[in-house]
């Protein structure tokens, strides 16, 4: 084993990546293993990969958690706050600033470049579809789990009916006895007292704090919503918008153009995709918005990763507890499938011009593999060309 690293080096090591780390979730576990496995030998393989499920089974942003959970073990509670912060600063001030400019010049919120945009989460949600449904929908059960969900949440999507189709998806893998590949056993975990209870009574709290009724546009309001979409999302990445899109369009905080701009611009750079909360808290309440937001919607998974790495001992080996989950990210499948129609689909593909874009980019995304970071500007160009 290594030396343990400084907050200093763990930080650097985690700021060139949120600098460098595009593609999505999956992407970033990828450069995480060549980092920290192959490169630095901070885990082994298999510890890496029990990181890995654990943050899979957890909600909240999961590459977000995986590079938490890294900082925590090679570093405690200061390497995970480094892992954090060199991670999540870049992309999070770069969606500020656009969301600040936005404000100084609401006018180009309304050109066609936000078309080309919005056409492009069309296609990139699309994918996430596809690549989490082959990933966490092996089998015909849980295909079909997920179909349920969907349709169920075309026609309520609701928060409310959001949680309550995932709490049966649960139930179903449980009753169905879905299978799961049993983990390694090999990490060590340097998790000791009662802080994990201290962090999981604090998760809940603010939780059920979080559905007090509050102003809507006000700070307390920005901080609950944030809390209450990063506690209750399974999958993390994509699966994050219909909860945002109910507590901030729905509710009339922000049109749904100036929504998809941001989730647009959120593809186009580095780091986790849970920093689209920092373009939501400047849109109407500047930086101060944008710091609360982003803090908030990320405080609910760390909590979860403090309180749950020492209870993955116990899930790890209990076939139940297994299944459960496993129809829990089945019906995250079904909700982000729903998410595509409705307001993906419907507020961004107006006319056949629109649908043939949305088809050249998922097949640029899906077949020719080209970056998300190239095809957001090139879709925006599209737009403001076409429409």
């Amino acid at each position: 084993m290594t030396p343990r690293p400084s907050f200093r080096e763990i930080f650097l090591v985690f700021l060139r990546l949120g600098l460098t780390s595009f593609g999505g979730p999956a992407a970033h576990l990828g450069y995480f293993h060549d980092e920290f496995v192959y490169r630095r030998r901070w885990l082994t393989d298999a510890a890496y990969g029990e990181v890995v499920a654990l943050c899979q089974l957890l909600p909240g942003p999961a590459s977000s958690q995986v590079g938490l959970a890294i900082g925590f073990l090679r570093g405690h509670y200061r390497g995970a706050l480094a892992a954090w912060l060199g991670f999540t600063l870049p992309s999070a001030i770069l969606l500020m600033l656009f969301a600040l400019g936005l404000g100084l010049w609401p006018g180009v919120a309304e050109g066609g470049w936000v078309t080309g945009l919005k056409l492009f989460v069309v296609a990139v949600v699309a994918q996430a579809v596809w690549q989490m449904g082959r990933t966490l929908c092996p089998d015909a059960r849980r295909r079909g789990l997920a179909i349920l969900v969907a349709a169920f949440l075309v026609v309520s999507g609701s928060a409310v009916m959001q949680i309550l189709a995932l709490a049966v998806a649960g139930m179903a893998g449980l009753v169905l006895g879905i299978p799961r590949d049993q983990a390694s056993g090999e990490l060590t975990l340097p998790v000791q007292g009662r802080r994990p209870m201290v962090f999981a009574v604090l998760f809940a709290a603010l939780l059920l704090l979080s559905f007090w009724p509050l102003a809507t546009g006000t700070l307390p309001w920005l901080a609950a919503e944030m809390y209450r979409s990063g506690a209750l999302v399974f999958g993390g990445g994509h699966v994050v918008l219909p909860w945002l899109q109910e507590g901030f369009v729905a509710s009339g905080y922000l049109s749904a153009d100036t929504f998809l701009a941001g989730y647009g611009a959120a593809q186009a750079v580095p780091g986790p995709l849970f920093t689209f909360s920092a373009f939501l808290g400047a849109s109407g309440n500047g930086m101060a918005g944008a710091v609360i937001a982003l803090v908030a919607v990320f405080l609910p998974g760390s909590l979860l990763v403090f309180a749950g790495l020492p209870l993955w001992h116990w899930v790890r080996n209990h076939d139940r507890a297994r299944s459960a989950l496993a129809g829990v990210n089945a019906g995250v499948v079904g909700l982000l499938l729903a998410t595509l129609y409705d307001p993906v689909w419907t507020s961004a593909v107006k006319g056949s011009g629109g649908f043939a874009l949305v088809i050249l980019l998922w097949g640029a995304l899906a077949v020719l593999r080209v970056p998300v970071w190239v095809l957001a500007p090139l879709s925006a160009g599209a737009g403001a060309l076409l429409f």
